[in-house]
């Protein structure tokens, strides 16, 4: 039975963005073995990979303005964050500085309800992981097909899919360092030309385009799943979080900037566009920037946008496969998955997650952008509503567990704090489609049959289970504390 040793006296709660010099003593962090030949991930390159997980720059935000006008659009982008984001960043700053380990909230949900129903939170969110991460090959050519025609369709675009998926598959394998710096630059890369023409486009900005609303003429269903698909995966990096430096200090802080540069990367961009050249709604849909781009500057300026998003692509594509590959390393460590998904190859990285996870993406890039967005939508909000649950029940049953970043107001704080993005996520669901409803639903169910089966496989010794060694000390649902 894992269990988590606890302090003896309480920790202070240690406010986002801020971090003092203590030592983590309430869960044993002692290094993995099998994970000592990998270098660890430092500040920098985490904030471009928590970047990448949740937005990788204004490219699929034009819809908002589509569906509800500028003054909506802004607006969003502003209150949104604070209904959203930041619980959830809060969230997976306690839980993951809690559980630093592979697995995040899977582990999590675990302790709190039992492996049955972190099981399912596993299989809910790296189902809809691989859903979104189907979605960035399929822009990336959509960006080019206006200079390769021949990647619009067809064979070519079958082939160029599969060509794309496997060169970035391949840079998941050599090492979740060389995928951290690489989020780096490309997001360099794709934040620039959105500086260049925020520059250019100072003398024809006209503020009163910016207060334009039309509010009996919105598209809720369109303006609410743009806002959530863009803003949210902040707990993905969670996964990740056995492969930290210090991740006790480094994971509030990578979370703590990453919101701020998120929230800037859309919120400009959008002032800059809906500002600067008149307002024709029914143009703003995905790529607009780059026309945007093209009256404000010129075809240079455009080629440089629709560069940047390709690279965007790309980047996203990396980070959610990082992710996903690592969560499923973390189920396996736990016994969740069988051992073979916990192999790392010789650069440290988890090879059959990486497999499996590409595999997902390849099968499901046929799917289109609204269906992916609506159905990754769905299935994220039933593993957020575990992880609320999960969240309350750990402030409720071990008050007194070592927090090193804790969010203060103890279990009334917590029910506060899990409010506002409930509701949000009752909104979400309510306004999906039967359609999108139905095949998540049923992926759901494949998920609640999917554990006992595993479970007696495992009973007919029919694939190898194990529990790691290497594992950190942490509190089960019906584990006591020990000091």
């Amino acid at each position: 039975m894992q269990k988590l040793r606890v302090s003896a006296h309480k920790e202070a709660a240690i406010p986002m963005g801020e971090f003092d010099n203590a030592e983590y003593i309430g869960i044993n962090e002692a290094p993995s073995p099998r994970a000592n030949n990998a270098r660890k991930v430092s500040v920098l390159p985490l904030i471009f990979l928590i970047f990448y997980e949740v937005s990788g720059g204004p490219f699929g935000v034009e819809d908002t303005v589509k569906a509800a006008g500028p003054l909506l659009s802004l607006l969003g982008f502003l209150v949104f964050p604070l209904i959203w984001s930041v619980p959830e960043a809060l969230i997976t700053a306690e839980m993951g500085t809690m559980f630093p380990e592979n697995g995040g909230y899977v582990v999590w949900v675990s302790s709190a309800l039992g492996p049955y129903w972190g099981f399912q939170q596993g299989w809910m969110k790296w189902l809809s992981g691989v859903i979104d991460n189907a979605l960035y090959p399929v822009l990336f050519l959509d960006y080019l097909k206006s200079a390769i025609p021949a990647l619009g369709g067809g064979l070519p675009r079958v082939l160029a899919v599969l060509v794309l998926t496997m060169v970035l598959t391949y840079m998941n394998y050599r090492g979740l360092t060389i995928v951290g710096w690489m989020a780096v630059s490309l997001g360099i890369l794709s934040i620039i030309p959105f500086v260049v023409m925020g520059l250019i486009s100072i003398p024809k900005l006209r503020p009163s385009r910016w207060l334009v609303v039309d509010v009996q003429n919105v598209d809720w269903n369109l303006y609410l799943n743009t806002l959530f698909w863009n803003l949210n995966y902040w707990d993905s990096i969670s996964t990740l979080a056995g492969e930290v430096q210090n991740p006790k200090k480094t994971l509030p802080k990578a979370l703590f900037y990453a919101v701020v540069l998120v929230v800037l990367s859309y919120f400009f961009p959008l002032l800059i566009g809906t500002g600067a050249i008149p307002l024709q709604r029914d143009l703003w849909t995905d790529g607009y920037f780059s026309d945007i781009a093209k009256i404000l500057g010129g075809v240079w300026l455009r080629v440089w946008i629709q560069g940047a998003a390709a690279v965007s692509n790309m980047g996203m594509f990396v980070a959610e496969m990082s992710s996903d590959s690592f969560q499923l390393l973390g189920m396996a460590d736990r016994g969740m998955l069988p051992e073979f998904f916990a192999k790392r190859s010789r650069y440290g990285t988890p090879l059959f997650g990486i497999l499996f996870s590409a595999s997902g993406v390849i099968l499901l890039s046929w799917m289109s952008f609204q269906e992916i967005v609506a159905a990754e939508n769905f299935l994220y909000c039933f593993g957020m509503i575990l992880e609320f649950i999960a969240f309350v029940l750990l402030k409720i049953k071990f008050p007194h567990a070592s927090r090193p970043f804790n969010i203060p107001g103890g279990t009334v704080g917590a029910i506060l704090l899990c409010i506002p993005p409930t509701i949000l996520i009752c909104v979400v669901l309510a306004l999906s489609s039967i359609k999108v409803m139905v095949v998540s639903l049923f992926a759901i169910a494949i998920g609640l049959v999917m554990q006992p089966c595993l479970k007696l496989i495992e009973k007919k010794r029919l694939l190898k289970f194990s529990v790691s060694s290497d594992l950190p000390d942490n509190i089960t649902i019906d584990g006591p504390l020990l000091h």
